[in-house]
């Protein structure tokens, strides 16, 4: 076998295959399918999720890769280097999928991660360091509540305890614990053995639609990620005082919702008061007790999301948000209880990586422009024990998480044979 040089011009992308397998992992879903997209729903451990892991290991297995699987069902992929005992390079991403989404989401990253390593292969490249794909185990919060299980192990970024007592709300049920799911999904041992060595990967590229609009409307082809934003989530509580909607008069009134809805304001507006386009919250849930349209609210739950680059602008957003609660606390006579859930800290993605991506760009005549990512990934977590980028491609109308969610084949094959280069070059450093 012959070694090709860094750029790996000669590489080529199986582009019939790789759709085709894109379309056959959108098949392991129970859902049924609108007149137009393809939805997929494809929850962490389910039949679907363990049937759609056992079709990809047999894809690894054809390509000759070795397999690993962690307590947690973290999946590695490995080609082995001509010298293993170095420090790998990495990609990879997930193939889990929240309820009623789409086909490319993550599985563009596994998928063409695979195809990545296979046109090296054909074309006759030897890396010196092992290319190793890695399937995370549940990048969607749906069944446990957290996202990123799986990387945030592998960093060590969740205690493994807290990790295996994870539960969620399966159909108004209380769920089976992360322990009891994953047992009896087949993978063994303790959640403590899952946190990888320090220097285990050398440098890691994640190949991942946009999920946002911004690629498509200036037609770039390729947006490589220099920095990943990351959340801040709360729970805040609102207490108030409720009754019959006609008996309890509007000066006696100390209404939960209408406080809430104060502070769902607030926080649009002092997120908007940061003038900064990568300062960004949400507001997704709001439970409302008793819920009935002739009972006053007596408790109100929101749960916020706050995310940015730049986390002092972030907690800065909080902070003016709590001035605000307590005028609104004052005024209506309500109880607001702040309970902080998570808060992750951004992600700076490697310049030499970065640089290496645009070369590989300009090198391939494929335009590309750096950005950062305002969703968060898998690559997040493990930027805490290696060097990384990310390469994204555009998707139609920045949709995601929806079964009208399209890359376009040209677009995942541009994506793919820059995710090859760059990973052939990175295999080759010293």
């Amino acid at each position: 076998m012959r070694t090709v040089t860094a750029s790996a011009k000669e590489l080529k992308v199986n582009s019939v295959r790789l759709i085709q397998e894109l379309e056959a992992l959108a098949r392991f879903t129970s859902v049924e399918q609108p007149e137009q997209g393809t939805a997929v729903t494809r929850v962490v451990f389910s039949e679907d999720d363990l049937h759609a892991r056992e079709w990809l290991k047999q894809r690894a297995r054809d390509a000759g890769l070795l397999i690993r699987e962690d307590a947690v069902g973290n999946t590695f992929f490995r080609w082995q280097g001509t010298e293993p005992d170095l420090p790998a390079v990495g990609t990879g991403s997930h193939i889990d999928a929240i309820p009623h989404a789409g086909m490319y989401d993550g599985t563009v990253g596994v998928l063409g991660g695979l195809e990545a390593i296979r046109a090296l292969q054909e074309c006759g490249f030897a890396p010196r360091r092992s290319i190793e794909l890695l399937l995370f185990t549940s990048e969607e919060p749906t069944r446990f509540g957290i996202g990123c299980l799986g990387s945030r192990l592998l960093a060590g970024a969740l205690d493994p305890d807290r990790a295996d007592n994870l539960r969620g709300a399966e159909r108004g049920q209380e769920s089976d614990t992360l322990s009891e799911v994953r047992l009896a999904a087949g993978f063994q041992g303790p959640l403590s053995s899952v946190r990888l060595k320090p220097g285990y990967y050398h440098a890691w590229v994640e190949l991942h639609i946009e999920q946002g609009p911004l690629l498509e409307r200036a037609e770039i082809a390729v947006g490589i990620v220099n920095a990943i934003a990351a959340p801040a989530s709360y729970r805040l509580e609102v207490g108030g005082l409720g009754g019959h909607a006609g008996a309890l008069l509007m000066p006696d009134r100390r209404d939960a919702l209408c406080a809430a809805a104060e502070i769902v304001l607030s926080i649009e507006r002092n997120t908007k008061a940061t003038n900064a386009i990568d300062t960004v919250a949400t507001v997704g849930t709001c439970d409302v007790y008793p819920g009935a349209v002739n009972s006053v609210p007596s408790h109100v739950t929101l749960q916020v999301d706050i995310r940015d680059i730049d986390p002092k602008r972030r907690e800065a957003v909080m902070g003016a948000v709590r001035r605000d609660i307590d005028e609104v606390a004052f005024s209506r006579q309500v109880k607001v209880t702040e309970t902080l859930v998570n808060a992750d800290e951004p992600a700076i993605c490697s310049e030499h990586i970065v640089a290496m991506i645009a070369q590989e760009c300009r090198e391939h005549g494929i335009s590309a422009k750096e950005m950062v990512s305002r969703a968060y990934h898998d690559s997040l977590f493990i930027a805490r024990i290696a060097p990384i980028a990310m390469i994204f491609i555009p998707c139609r109308a920045g949709v995601s998480h929806r079964p009208d969610e399209y890359a376009a084949p040209d677009d995942i094959v541009n994506g793919t044979r820059v995710l090859a280069a760059t990973l052939a070059r990175l295999a080759m450093e010293q």
